[in-house]
């Protein structure tokens, strides 16, 4: 990679699991009553054509990971399952009185956190097993998890399994045990091959590792040893992403300093390493920090220009209707957005009132739906196309004009009705989305909101 261009550009920038991006939706969240009847429109429209998706915030660590910048409880106390479970099936019954008669067909799950894994296999199976008995399950569904090596048990992969889960995903994040005693991640390489090779056994048709580049002590040797590692064991796909540093929102952070992280230089010598180590190895670059192996469905969604990315990450399923269940969760259902509260005791105090949740929120406007679609598209196909005058407003046409300086590095081609990624601009996509973030532009801010976009 160029290194003018590295310091051109590596400026902070949002990562487009939305548009809006959070920071900049609107100061008031949708009514309990406006909520309730977007989510009923979206329910209405694709619930039998599509079916709808579901991500279950699972908070709860038993330690901090430094690194981490996801909403988590940090306890011992296993206590805590039972009521949050309780409060997620309450929260998961609102909905249910919102669709009638109605069943939701669910096309895809997502456990996230926290650490899922640290709630008890039962208990899993009884939350999953609540959501099933007033819902079907789509032909086509596709469940997940993300599992941490220390805490994830055999029990655990049999459960999910047999509840229909068939996609895993480990934090991995580094194997040198330098870099892993820094962000306070207890796991070994023996762990990680255990829980991949009992998840194949099994029977679990995906397993995706993530692994982490800009951790502080990390080099590029590490990152040469890490990826000779996970290569040897292969998972299906990998997401190798920046670190964030954001301090100034995660105080866990602060453990260490920013000299202890690698400066931009080494910290792209580290990601060019793995990348390298990755496309070697027949691991195709399908997205903004994603790889995968020519068989797996994320690579051909990427082929078929059928990938969907969401608040959950890339994905190869796509649905109109996404709701989140627990605290910090956000529910999409394309046209409007809400946050559930972060702080737990919060989320629990509104359940228990019958109220969802809500604790920010978006309805998205015209020029919001058309920008939108347009960062959709950059972000999962590096193109995008306006033939239609319906894909057009005055935020694309001024997004426009800011790439020229893009397309002079040499980092996009624009056509009449057409913008296309080149090569060199993949590691730079962030920053072309931002060229048509129009709340961005038009509303800068004097604080810290973002981490680097390289």
């Amino acid at each position: 990679m160029d290194k003018d261009l590295l310091f051109k550009y590596n400026i902070p920038g949002p990562r487009y699991t939305s548009y809006p991006t959070v920071p900049y939706w609107q100061p008031t969240p949708p009514t309990q009553s406006t909520w309730t009847e977007m989510v009923q429109d979206a329910f209405r429209i694709s619930n039998k054509t599509e079916g709808i998706s579901l991500y279950i915030h699972l908070p709860f660590c038993e330690s901090l990971c430094t690194y981490c910048g996801c909403n988590t409880r940090i306890t011992i106390n296993h206590s805590v399952e039972n009521h949050y479970i309780k409060a997620l099936k309450k929260e998961w019954q609102l909905y249910l009185n919102l669709f009638g008669d109605e069943k939701p067909i669910l096309k895809e799950i997502h456990l996230g956190g926290g650490t899922p894994t640290f709630f008890s296999s039962t208990n899993l199976t009884l939350l999953i097993e609540a959501i099933f008995a007033q819902s079907e399950v789509h032909p086509d569904a596709q469940f997940s998890f993300e599992a941490h090596p220390g805490n994830t048990t055999d029990e655990h992969l049999f459960a999910l399994f047999n509840l229909g889960f068939r996609r895993i995903s480990i934090g991995v994040q580094d194997f040198n045990p330098l870099v892993l005693a820094v962000i306070n991640r207890h796991q070994s390489y023996e762990q990680v091959k255990h829980l991949t090779d009992k998840a194949r056994e099994i029977g679990y048709n995906s397993i995706n590792y993530d692994i982490i580049y800009g951790l502080p002590l990390q080099k590029s040797c590490y990152m040469m040893d890490t990826m000779m590692k996970v290569i040897k064991l292969k998972p299906d796909r990998i997401a190798f992403y920046s670190y964030a540093h954001v301090p100034w929102l995660k105080p866990g952070q602060r453990k260490y300093t920013e000299e202890d992280l690698p400066d931009p230089d080494r910290k792209m010598a580290i990601y060019e390493t793995g990348k390298n180590a990755l496309e070697l190895a027949g691991y195709q670059d399908i997205g903004m920090d994603h790889f995968a192996l020519a068989n797996d469905s994320l690579y051909h969604a990427s082929q078929n220009k059928t990938l969907h990315r969401n608040f959950m990450g890339y994905t190869d399923t796509h649905t109109q209707l996404l709701i989140g269940l627990g605290a910090s969760s956000i529910s999409d259902t394309w046209d409007g957005y809400v946050q559930n509260e972060k702080k737990i005791e919060d989320y629990y105090q509104l359940i228990e009132k019958g109220m969802f949740p809500i604790m920010k929120g978006h309805e998205l406007t015209e020029e919001d739906l058309i920008i939108r679609k347009h960062i959709l598209r950059l972000m999962t196909r590096f193109e995008t196309t306006w033939y239609k005058s319906s894909e057009v407003c005055d935020a694309l046409l001024e997004g426009i004009e800011r790439l020229a300086e893009m397309e002079t590095d040499g980092l996009i081609n624009r056509d009449a009705f057409k913008i296309s990624v080149t090569p060199a601009g993949r590691p730079f996509i962030r920053n072309i989305c931002m060229a048509f973030d129009a709340k961005l532009h038009s509303q800068p801010s004097k604080t810290n909101l973002f981490s680097q976009t390289v």
